[in-house]
C-alpha cells in the first residue's frame, strides 16, 4: 500500500532530507565537530561544550540555508538539480522559516556563552552571511573564511573564560582560507556560468590546489611553532604534510585535490591535539 502524496508536494521524509541537504550538511557537521573537539581540548565542562556546539550548529545552519536561498536563481540558471530548492525537494518557505529560526536560536545560544564570546561568534556568522551576500564574487572571497575560522577558536576559549593562544586564531584563519580554495574547486564551471569571480576563480583550476597547499602548510607551521608539540608528533606531522604537498604539486587527476584535503585534515587535527 503506497502513501497518497498530493501533486507538487514532496513527502515529509523527502522534505526533511531536502532541508538537511540545503543546510550544506557536510561542511555544517564538519565545522561543528571541529569546534566540539576544540572545546574538549580547552577543558570546557560538558554542559559548556554542548552549549558551544549548539551555538555553532545553529550558526552554521543559518549560513548554509541562506546560501541556497540567495543562490536560488543562479542555481536554476545553472540547472543545479542537485540543489533541493531547485529540484523542489523542499519548499522555499520552509527553508526561509528554518533559516530565521536558526538565526534567532544562534543569537540566544551565542550570548548564553558570555557577552564577549557571543559577540565573537556572531562576527563569525556575519562573515558567513557576508560571503553569501556577495563577497564570494570578489577577490576578497577569502576574508569571510579567514574571519570565521580564525574567530571560532577565540569563541571557544572565551566561552571557557580563557584567552586563546595566538596560534589558535592564526592557524584557524589559514585553515579557513585553504578550505575556501578547495571548497570552490568542484563548482568552478557552474560559478563561471553565473558570474561568480572569487579569488579561487581568478587563480584558475591549475593553481587552486598548489596555492591552497602553501596556505595549509603555513597553517601547519604556525600550529607546530605555536604549540611546541612533542618532537615525535611534530616530525610525523611534518613528514605527512611534506609528502602530501609533493603529491599536490606532482600528482595528476584528482590526486592533488585529495592530497590538499589531507593537509587540511592534518591541520585540523593539530589544531585540536596540540595545545
Amino acid at each position: 500500500m503506497t502513501a497518497d502524496v498530493s501533486p507538487g508536494r514532496a513527502p515529509a521524509t523527502s522534505r526533511v532530507a531536502g532541508l538537511v541537504a540545503a543546510a550544506h550538511a557536510g561542511p555544517t557537521l564538519a565545522v561543528t565537530v571541529l569546534v566540539v573537539l576544540l572545546a574538549v581540548a580547552a577543558d570546557l565542562a560538558p554542559g559548556r561544550v554542548l552549549l558551544v556546539a549548539a551555538a555553532v550548529l545553529t550558526g552554521q545552519l543559518t549560513i548554509g540555508w541562506s546560501n541556497d536561498l540567495l543562490d536560488l536563481q543562479r542555481d536554476r540558471r545553472s540547472g543545479r538539480t542537485d540543489k533541493p530548492l531547485v529540484s523542489g525537494a523542499v519548499p522555499v518557505g520552509l527553508v526561509r522559516a528554518a533559516c530565521l529560526l536558526s538565526l534567532a536560536a544562534c543569537l540566544v545560544l551565542s550570548f548564553a556563552c558570555g557577552v564577549a564570546a557571543g559577540a565573537v561568534h556572531l562576527l563569525c556568522v556575519a562573515a558567513g552571511w557576508a560571503y553569501n551576500l556577495g563577497l564570494k564574487s570578489t577577490v576578497w572571497s577569502w576574508v569571510p573564511y579567514a574571519v570565521a575560522f580564525g574567530g571560532l577558536p577565540v569563541f571557544v576559549a572565551l566561552a571557557g573564560s580563557t584567552t586563546p593562544p595566538w596560534w589558535w586564531p592564526v592557524g584557524g584563519a589559514l585553515l579557513g582560507i585553504g578550505a575556501h580554495l578547495l571548497n570552490v574547486l568542484p563548482d568552478l564551471d557552474d560559478d563561471a556560468g553565473t558570474g561568480v569571480r572569487g579569488l579561487p576563480h581568478r587563480l584558475g583550476e591549475r593553481w587552486i590546489a598548489p596555492v591552497a597547499t602553501v596556505v595549509l602548510v603555513a597553517a601547519t607551521a604556525v600550529v607546530v611553532v605555536g604549540s611546541s608539540p612533542p618532537v615525535a608528533l611534530a616530525v610525523v606531522a611534518g613528514v605527512v604534510v611534506g609528502v602530501l604537498a609533493i603529491l599536490v604539486v606532482a600528482g595528476r587527476g584528482r590526486l592533488p585535490f585529495l592530497a590538499a584535503i589531507g593537509i587540511a585534515l592534518v591541520d585540523a587535527t593539530l589544531l585540536v591535539v596540540a595545545r
